[in-house]
């Protein structure tokens, strides 16, 4: 090893790699070597981006990543994440989603002039990358970028910035377009011809009221654990296949052969409908998810009581959580502080916790611990490509 070289041994939670002597360092991966002069010898862990857009596009962080050192930056997030509240377990291998598999996104469309620019803003930055490729959406949403184009230069206002949520379901690709009220008949006829030519499943609008559909020729679903559930537009969906399925294997392994099963900030009901024929109580907040979630339950004859309950101000009680056998926790990036309390003074004999960031689930976890439960694994999960994002379920029993 050259005396004016230091090796890069981790990458730090925003995504920059740390030197063995503590530097961090922009855009280096685990077995880099920085010199003197700021230069990089790249290991064997780093890979040229695939993307042209990268690192300029804040959709991706860690494109210069290979999946063997994406792979330890999501288990080094989750072990850091429990030892700065004192606790450890076994830390699973991580599953990842492959590229362009991405089925939710939410992106910025703005016009300035003739030009209409759709993508991602750069990384802190509202400036807007308009995307002429993009390695993590699912090609059919990709593919909509251009038509968008064309359908915004007559839609939008010069100067002004939309936001654009794309999903597919189970008919197909379905738009929500925020902020702007195409009034008149020609906009009109517009939507509906672009809508019809690229086959929608569903083109909404929300002029800041509510979405409403402009297009949508037959009820817009997403099948989750073999039920169509219907789909409000811009509900909460899992980023792709491959991360939903494997996070309801996990959250499935938990739960056994469990006959009642209380899932919380239950959303649509990934979880719900994955539990086969156990009786399930869903809570959640959301009037328009869990008025969807039950209607789904009553047509498949599921055995679900659908409970419209906002967690975080009524959590379950410690005694209501004694009826059911498995709690499944799914909280939202700040996790279920009240919730876990409760838990923690329950009898419930296995939790599986759902988590979207590992501080706020490092904190419930020592919560559920010092109430007597045991942390028996984790299960990361890496569903939004080449992001700093970690996803996780977790396994406590008494």
């Amino acid at each position: 090893m050259s005396l004016s070289e230091v090796e890069v041994v981790r990458v730090a939670a925003r995504g920059d790699g740390v030197t063995s002597d503590g530097r961090h360092v922009a855009l280096t991966a685990p077995g880099d070597w920085v010199r003197d002069d700021g230069t990089i010898r790249a290991g064997p862990h780093h890979q040229i981006p695939p993307c042209r857009h990268f690192p300029l596009c804040g959709g991706c962080q860690l494109q210069h990543l290979d999946d063997v050192a994406w792979s330890s930056f999501l288990v080094d997030r989750v072990a850091s994440a429990l030892a700065a509240q004192g606790l450890e377990t076994e830390i699973r291998t991580p599953e990842l989603s492959p590229p362009r598999t991405r089925r939710r996104a939410t992106l910025h469309a703005e016009r300035r002039g003739k030009q209409v620019r759709i993508g991602f803003s750069e990384a802190g930055s509202h400036k807007l990358i308009d995307l002429a490729e993009c390695q993590v959406l699912a090609p059919p949403l990709f593919a909509l970028l251009s038509p968008l184009r064309r359908l915004f230069a007559t839609l939008l206002p010069d100067a002004r910035r939309v936001n654009v949520h794309l999903a597919m379901s189970d008919q197909g690709r379905d738009v929500l377009v925020e902020g702007i009220d195409p009034e008149g008949l020609a906009a009109a006829e517009s939507i509906t011809a672009f809508a019809e030519a690229e086959g929608l499943a569903r083109f909404a609008i929300d002029e800041g009221f509510g979405p409403t559909a402009r297009w949508e020729p037959t009820p817009v679903t997403i099948s989750l654990g073999g039920v169509a559930v219907p789909l409000p537009s811009g509900s909460f969906l899992q980023a792709t296949p491959e991360g939903e399925a494997a996070l309801v294997a996990a959250v499935r392994e938990v739960a056994g052969e469990a006959g009642t099963i209380a899932d919380l900030f239950a959303g649509l009901g990934t979880f719900t409908f994955a539990l086969g024929s156990a009786r399930v109580y869903a809570g959640e907040a959301s009037r328009d998810a869990i008025l969807a979630l039950k209607a789904a339950a009553g047509a498949a004859g599921r055995q679900v009581f659908g409970d419209h309950r906002d967690l975080f101000r009524r959590p379950l009680t410690s005694v209501e959580l004694d009826r059911f056998e498995v709690v499944v926790l799914d909280p939202p990036r700040a996790g279920a502080r009240e919730q876990a309390q409760a838990l923690a003074g329950s009898k419930a004999p296995k939790v599986a916790y759902v988590s979207c960031n590992p501080s706020t689930f490092a904190r419930d976890a020592e919560i559920l611990c010092k109430g007597g439960y045991r942390l028996d694994w984790v299960q990361p999960v890496g569903q939004f490509r080449w992001s700093t994002h970690v996803e996780l379920v977790a396994r406590f029993s008494r």
